[in-house]
């Protein structure tokens, strides 16, 4: 009898391992398909209770694997990693609405823009009213289109085309900033670092950036707060180069970036 009853704790426990393994090879997948895999979706796909959820990911980010954040985890990314424009445009759709309407409050009548890029700094395109008759110089190609459909003054730079990203990139771009001035650029990033400043993972990218705030008389960071204590390959940017606008930050991040840049947290809604 005690023999039966160590076999069926031996099966039961075998049995929990495996269930264990699967969980958490699920949760990997997952982050496979999306940077960032919310908690309470885990717990209802799993079918398993918070607390051993909690305790995967727990398991996980000590092997390495994931990072845990507020309300889930987000995929390890290596210093190359980034993710093409439809991957970023369904990502934290909200927070770049935001960040977008409090850039617009900076734009003023005439002004000459350089716009970066990507698809937190294309969210402005739609909320720039014909009045403030902008000049908008931009390397997006997603970007000139949008901006052509909104009648938008706008110069494509020429150059390489970057399939990624819809960028267009090469020294072409880099010589023809040089010979241009702009009274505001508006730049994404990929990530914001104490010690590492402003980071993008391609340091074709990088000198555009870097040239970008150069040239302009006033640059503004438009991301969110996943970029924050993030490190890619290729700096641009010293922190106090720019106003980074943000959606509102934890606590721990406010306190350890308000003294390092001039940092504007617009409030959720």
């Amino acid at each position: 009898m005690l023999l039966l009853n160590e076999l069926t704790v031996k099966m039961n426990l075998e049995v929990k391992k495996v269930l264990t393994e699967e969980r958490q090879h699920f949760i990997l997948g997952q982050l496979k398909q999306h940077e960032v895999v919310k908690l309470q979706d885990l717990i209802s796909d799993t079918h398993a209770s918070e607390s051993t959820v909690r305790r995967d990911l727990q398991i996980l980010e000590d092997a390495g694997l994931l990072v845990r954040i507020h309300g889930g985890a987000k995929r390890v990314n290596s210093l190359h990693d980034e993710q093409d424009q439809a991957e970023k445009a369904v990502i934290n759709v909200h927070d770049k609405e935001r960040v977008a309407q409090a850039a617009l409050k900076t734009l003023c009548r005439d002004d000459v823009i350089y716009l970066d890029a990507g698809t937190t700094t294309q969210a402005l395109i739609p909320l720039i009213r014909p009045e403030l008759n902008l000049t908008v110089v931009t390397n997006g190609v997603d970007n000139a289109s949008l901006l052509a459909d909104y009648h938008v003054h706008t110069l494509l730079l020429g150059g390489t085309l970057k399939p990624a990203t819809k960028a267009i990139i090469g020294s072409s771009v880099t010589t023809r900033l040089s010979q241009l001035r702009f009274n505001k650029a508006y730049l994404g990033t990929n990530g914001i670092h104490p010690h590492y400043g402003l980071t993008t993972p391609d340091p074709d990218e990088a000198d555009i950036k870097r040239m970008a705030i150069q040239q302009a008389e006033q640059t503004y960071i438009l991301t969110d707060p996943s970029k924050f204590n993030q490190i890619s390959f290729a700096k641009f940017g010293e922190l106090n180069d720019a106003t980074i606008l943000t959606t509102k930050l934890p606590k721990n991040l406010h306190h350890q970036y308000h003294t390092l840049t001039n940092l504007e947290e617009v409030a959720q809604i």
